[in-house]
């Protein structure tokens, strides 16, 4: 028990220097010195000091508002503050007034205009391609894109440009078969036709094939005057229906006015009483 007691008692001292030398070195670092005073003294709690942080913006969020974000478009010079640029104007060689000469007859002569599109068809499938439409007298016309377009953009079929893109075909005849340059065209999946100009009306692709269903002018003329036939006998018939009725009225009203009738109709009388 003896040894016991003696740890413990030691130990106890050991904290209590220990103890004694924390005290004095506080009171040393917080007591003021003698013979100063501070102005103001901070006196600071036991919790936490307030921070606040910026929270980091969504991946997304700056995404969208990357994409939304206004961009002012770029300032326009007044009108005046610089000179018109000088237009050049490019004339035409001799060639090319004379294709442009040729297209200008070519629209006048002919009533329809398809645009075909070449997709590598070799030059055999073009001679048996030329050779099928010939029969139906439809010609196989080549031009050059750029001056068909030069040619377009100043006449009516200027809305005819934006399908002369690529290796372009013209299909020309100066009677509009339809129908039959389409069957011809079945036989060349080469060949694709892009839109075509019948009596002055660009139609689409699509708008062809309508008009292909259409039934021909000899047939549309007869289904016409058979109409106006019909209306013209209808209007008569009834012009002449009110006339006859009334003087059917009135021929019956004279045969029961005349004295023959007014004799007879007595005996009548008498005989029926």
């Amino acid at each position: 028990m003896v040894p016991m007691n003696a740890a413990f008692i030691c130990r106890h001292f050991l904290n209590y220097v220990f103890l004694s030398k924390m005290a004095a070195t506080l009171c040393v670092k917080l007591l003021p010195k003698q013979g100063w005073l501070p102005l103001t003294q901070s006196v600071r709690h036991g919790s936490k000091a307030v921070t606040r942080h910026r929270k980091p913006v969504h991946f997304l969020r700056q995404k969208l508002m990357a994409v939304t974000r206004y961009i002012p478009p770029p300032r326009v010079a007044p009108p005046g503050a610089y000179p018109p640029p000088a237009e050049q104007v490019q004339e035409d060689n001799a060639l090319t007034v004379l294709i442009k000469r040729n297209l200008k007859k070519l629209f006048q002569e002919n009533k329809i205009i398809a645009v075909v599109q070449n997709n590598a068809s070799n030059s055999e499938d073009m001679m048996n391609l030329k050779y099928r439409l010939h029969k139906h007298g439809i010609t196989v016309k080549f031009f050059p894109n750029q001056v068909m377009r030069s040619f377009l953009k100043d006449s009516i079929y200027c809305n005819m440009a934006p399908l002369l893109i690529g290796p372009t075909v013209l299909f020309v005849c100066k009677e509009p078969k339809v129908k039959e340059m389409l069957m011809t065209l079945r036989s060349s999946p080469q060949m694709t036709l892009l839109g075509a100009c019948i009596d002055n009306t660009l139609l689409s692709a699509e708008g062809v094939v309508a008009y292909s269903k259409l039934p021909s002018m000899t047939v549309v003329q007869g289904q016409l005057v058979s109409g106006l036939t019909m209306l013209t006998s209808r209007t008569a018939h009834m012009l002449q229906h009110h006339p006859a009725h009334l003087s059917a009225l009135l021929q019956q009203y004279v045969k029961q006015q005349s004295p023959d009738n007014s004799a007879e109709g007595a005996p009548k009388a008498e005989e029926a009483t």
